[in-house]
């Protein structure tokens, strides 16, 4: 079975549903730290797309600027945590508190199931 993208949810029992997914929200190892509120208000058309596409390129090496809250040396390591944990979420359904449309779990299940 193809893992995807859970939607968490205080309302319904996602947990029991999906027992093995790995989280992957903000307070995670594995958080955006590019939030979709900063780039809506820093006038991008769509927050959560382009938050997800701001993740996906930082995690290819681009450099996309320090977000607010954060400094350089914390998202170097960061980085280097997402990367060296991305075999963890191999074969896993990925659960975040986003609604459906663009989050960084679609980013990361991508690059964690990638063919090698």
């Amino acid at each position: 079975m193809t893992p995807r993208r859970i939607q968490m949810s205080r309302a319904r029992p996602w947990r029991a549903e999906n027992p093995d997914a790995v989280i992957v929200a903000r307070p995670t190892k594995w958080g955006n730290p590019f939030d979709f509120r900063a780039a809506a208000e820093a006038g991008y058309s769509d927050g959560r797309r382009d938050a997800a596409d701001a993740f996906a390129e930082w995690l290819r090496g681009e450099d996309w600027g320090i977000p607010q809250g954060q400094t350089r040396a914390g998202m170097a390591a960061k980085l280097v945590v997402i990367r060296r944990s991305l075999h963890e979420l191999r074969g896993h359904d990925l659960a975040c508190w986003c609604p459906p449309g663009p989050c960084h779990a679609d980013v990361l299940l991508r690059i964690a199931n990638k063919e090698n």
